[in-house]
């Protein structure tokens, strides 16, 4: 880390907003104006809406994370977290990954940290639950699935291999819809490989406590959402909730009770906590309360945007729907980040704040491969497409989403084999602990270590003797 005289413009969190916004500032800034230092627990930003495709083979991990220093070379990046801010000193707390936590001075501030995963105190969620916020689950969840098969198509015990087979997903909305339709693909695609397993023997399971699923899409997409992932045998529980799911015993609301090895949760996000550690004014969600300039109320220094700011929908209050907020997606978080860089570098110009607006253009949701759901807004006209094309939309849209020409290429890419090569079905579960192989290699085995101690004992007792 440097030290300068010049300001500095400190943006917390390198996810979808921290990422453009810095590169919007740099972009706009003179040279030597500001140091722009970003600060995350991680080195790279994950394209969430890939997490699904990945989870089920489609596109490689590396490519759906693009790395920090790589993307903004201009800037200083911390690995680390950002535990507490002083707006009287204008001073921030670094916790490192390594070593003491230390103190960072800074002009400007962004708040960018976006959102985990919102959970209930379910008894045994937090033992059994696998989460889809980050490129790691979304490995941990392919390796584990194909597990589960290989599991199943190995033992004779009928009770294993049920709750192997048994997928319960908790969460209808994007997350949730897309995750099971791109597994139930990947699941069915792998078990032609397997003697003893067939499509039939598996059981997927979606449960949501509102009353449809994909809302963002709308009724009769949702709708049609519902009944497509049916017809591929996933059954859907409505208006319900998970009790428990202690030690993998999975208790539901409808009195529906199962065992099943495989529980994913996106059943929703909320602010990253910690933002109750920062002294901003805060929304009854938690939210950071931002303004339409995306400058948080009641400061002239900090701005907030993305899934961890509440932002006035401008053009939804204008159109007549009061106390109407920006969703917390893609769609928004990229231009909020845009108009946000702009703000920053006018504001420590002393130039006047542009609003943030932005009209809805739709939604689009990936089910599996060549299904899909795609709802296009075009001023007034709403135009509904699902089927292939809908998931040629999702595919198309999200693909030009993806940060920098590189992810962009590789991503493609990736989509261009699998037209031509079969689906990748190996489980790599040993990565979460690569070293037991060698560790089992190389510690002593537990005779020679008596042996050796016996011996050492021995020799001591012949030194006393002499």
């Amino acid at each position: 880390m440097s030290t300068t005289e010049r300001p500095r413009i400190l943006v917390v969190g390198g996810g979808y907003v921290g990422l453009y916004a810095a590169r919007r500032i740099l972009k706009k800034m003179r040279y030597g104006e500001a140091t722009v230092t970003v600060v995350d627990p991680r080195s790279y930003m994950t394209y969430q809406p890939f997490l699904p495709e990945t989870a089920a083979g489609s596109i490689s991990p590396r490519h759906v994370v693009v790395p920090l220093r790589r993307v903004l070379p201009k800037a200083e990046v911390l690995t680390g977290r950002v535990t507490t801010i002083d707006q009287d000193r204008k001073v921030a707390t670094i916790a490192p990954l390594v070593g003491e936590a230390y103190e960072l001075p800074f002009d400007y501030l962004v708040i960018a940290m976006g959102a985990v995963s919102r959970t209930f105190p379910i008894p045994g969620l937090a033992e059994q639950g696998i989460g889809m916020k980050g490129i790691e689950e979304a490995i941990g969840l392919r390796n584990h699935v194909l597990e589960q098969l290989d599991k199943a198509d190995s033992t004779t015990d009928e009770e294993i291999r049920r709750k192997a087979l048994t997928f319960v997903f908790v969460g209808g909305g994007f997350a949730g819809a897309e995750t099971i339709g791109e597994v139930e693909d990947m699941a069915r695609d792998a078990a032609k490989y397997y003697t003893s397993v067939s499509r039939e023997d598996m059981r997927f399971i979606l449960v949501d406590a509102a009353d449809k699923i994909l809302p963002e899409v709308g009724p009769k997409l949702g709708q049609y959402g519902k009944e497509h992932l049916e017809s591929r045998g996933v059954e859907i529980y409505l208006s319900t909730s998970m009790d428990s799911c202690v030690d993998g015993h999975v208790v539901l609301k409808n009195g529906l009770e199962v065992d099943s090895s495989t529980i994913v949760w996106t059943a929703g996000v909320k602010p990253n906590p910690v933002l109750s550690r920062f002294g901003l004014p805060l929304g009854p969600r938690g939210h950071v309360d931002a303004q339409p300039t995306l400058q948080v109320t009641g400061t002239d220094y900090i701005w907030a945007a993305g899934d961890n700011a509440q932002v006035p929908d401008v053009a939804a209050r204008k159109a007549g729907v009061e106390n109407a907020w920006c969703p917390p997606n893609a769609q928004h978080a990229l231009r909020q980040a845009k108009v946000l860089g702009d703000n920053v570098v006018s504001g420590m110009r002393g130039f006047p704040q542009k609003d943030y607006a932005h009209s809805n253009k739709g939604a689009v949701a990936g089910l599996g491969l060549h299904k899909g759901v795609a709802m296009i807004v075009m001023g007034k006209l709403k135009i509904t497409l699902k089927g292939r094309l809908a998931w040629y939309m999702h595919r198309g849209y999200h693909g030009l989403a993806m940060p920098t020409w590189n992810r962009k290429i590789r991503v493609f890419a990736d989509w261009t084999l699998a037209m031509f090569l079969k689906r990748e079905v190996v489980a790599l579960g040993a990565l979460e602990t690569p070293r037991e192989e060698f560790y089992e290699a190389a510690k002593p085995a537990p005779v020679a270590a008596a042996k050796r101690a016996e011996e050492k004992a021995e020799k001591k007792a012949e030194a006393k003797a002499s």
